[in-house]
Formats: C-alpha cells, structure tokens, sequence
C-alpha cells in the first residue's frame, strides 16, 4: 500500500480539467448543475422519477461515467445521479459535481443490518463511519474520524424526533469489498457499533472534510446480508417515496441557505 503524508498538496489531475476535455469533447456548453445533488446508489429513486415523468436530462453535465437528472421537488430543483456504488465512484462523483456548482450533496444508499438500531427505525443518518475502503485514505490521515460535520447533523436532528420518517443518527461499517463480509469482519463492526454496512459514506465524509464541503450520508436499512430468503425490501416504489420525503425534509432544515428554485 502506498503510504501517503500528502494530504494537504494540490492534485495535477483536477476534476475541473476533466469536465473540461469532457465539455469540449462531448460539445457541451458552460452551465451549472443543482446546488442540490443526491447520490442514489441503487438507482431505485431514478427510476421512480422517470417512471413518473418527473425528471429530465441536466444539459450542462460533463461526466463521462454518468448521467445526471434534474426535477422540481416542491420548491427546490435538485439534482440526481443513480447507480454511483462504492467509495472512489462515489467520491469521482462528487469532486465533479462541486466544481460543477453543487453546494450540498445527499447520499441515500442502502445497508445492511449490522447491529439492530436504538429505535428499530428503517432510515439512519449516519454520523460517523468505520473506515474500511481506500479512498478515504487519500484524503485523511488513519488517525481521523470520518464523519458528518457537527452543523449538518445538528440541522437534521430535528427529524430524529418524528417517528413517521424512521430515522435515528448511527455508526455505519464502509467497506469496499462486500464479499468479504465475513463473521469475524461482522463482529469487529458489531463491537465498533456498527449499525449498518454499507460502500461509500466513510470516503464521502472523509472527502468532505478534507475539502470542506457538504455531505450527508443516509442508510436505507434494507437487508441483512441475504441470512434470508426475503432480504432486500425496501417499500413503495423501492422505497424512492420514503427517500425522497427524508432527503425534503432535511433540505428544509437549511433554510438559511438558498437552494430555492
């Protein structure tokens, strides 16, 4: 492994001049995406969108690896890319979409049940994250925590106390091999308090620390590593309808910020 003490040098590969070829290549013009992103790793909430005509194409995104929708949700428009699973998909994604004009960035992935949670809820929000993938390590030192910075969480909190959205705030394992979630690796989240398992949220926390930016994670507690032969439900839609009232009613806590339409 290579053994970095970097952490506070500039890259030469930037996301800016990738965007850059991209537009040029691709034909694109300048233009910006949602201040408000979400990462939907199953792809389940895109789908719903399309499905139901609410989502259209966002003209200005360069990506080569994705495609990012757009849609009205009440008053504010927000951004969407599906199927970005794992830690260094996840953060290519999101170095791309802040310099591309994303202000708060929602991942909402779903996990499997670690340890049962506090409140038996279906949603957590995840305030912290053991760090069990690569990523994270090219942005942090291995002595530093990975987790929600402390205004995003207080901002949320106030959701913890509706029990009709099933959220509580929690410890999620993030690994970047899920085949290899043996009985000892189990244990070793178990004893680490580890509600849930899941691939990105330490190395988005960890890259939003390092370069100061806005990131919530959420986990959609959905299965428990197949044990069972009716594993991986997750509700209406896919759950999509439920993520979505979640990932409003915490943007309406930033009411200090304008991310209206």
């Amino acid at each position: 492994m290579l053994y970095r003490n970097d952490f506070m040098e500039p890259a030469i590969f930037t996301p800016e001049n990738l965007l850059r070829e991209a537009r040029r290549q691709k034909k694109l013009s300048e233009g910006n995406v949602p201040e408000i992103c979400i990462l939907d790793p199953d792809g389940d909430i895109v789908k719903y969108l399309l499905k139901t005509n609410q989502a259209e194409l966002n003209v200005y995104w360069a990506c080569y690896h994705t495609i990012l929708y757009e849609f009205n949700f009440n008053k504010f428009k927000l951004g969407i890319i599906g199927n970005a699973v794992g830690a260094p998909f996840a953060v290519l994604i999101a170095e791309q979409l802040f310099v591309s004009g994303c202000k708060l960035l929602i991942s909402m992935t779903s996990a499997g049940i670690i340890n049962k949670p506090k409140n038996n809820s279906r949603f957590i929000l995840i305030e912290s994250s053991i760090r069990d993938e690569g990523t994270s390590y090219h942005y942090l030192s291995p002595d530093i925590q990975s987790e929600i910075h402390v205004d995003l969480f207080n901002r949320i909190s106030p959701l913890f106390n509706k029990p009709h959205f099933s959220l509580e705030p929690g410890i999620s394992w993030t690994t970047d091999a899920p085949y290899r979630e043996t009985v000892s690796a189990i244990e070793s989240a178990k004893q680490k308090g580890a509600i849930s398992v899941e691939m990105e949220s330490s190395a988005l926390y960890a890259y939003a620390t390092a370069k100061q930016k806005d990131i919530i994670c959420f986990a959609h507690l959905t299965n428990s590593m197949a044990q069972n032969e009716i594993d991986f439900e997750k509700g209406i839609e896919n759950g999509s309808i439920d993520s979505l009232n979640i990932i409003y009613e915490t943007i309406k806590n930033f009411s200090a910020i304008e991310y209206a339409i």
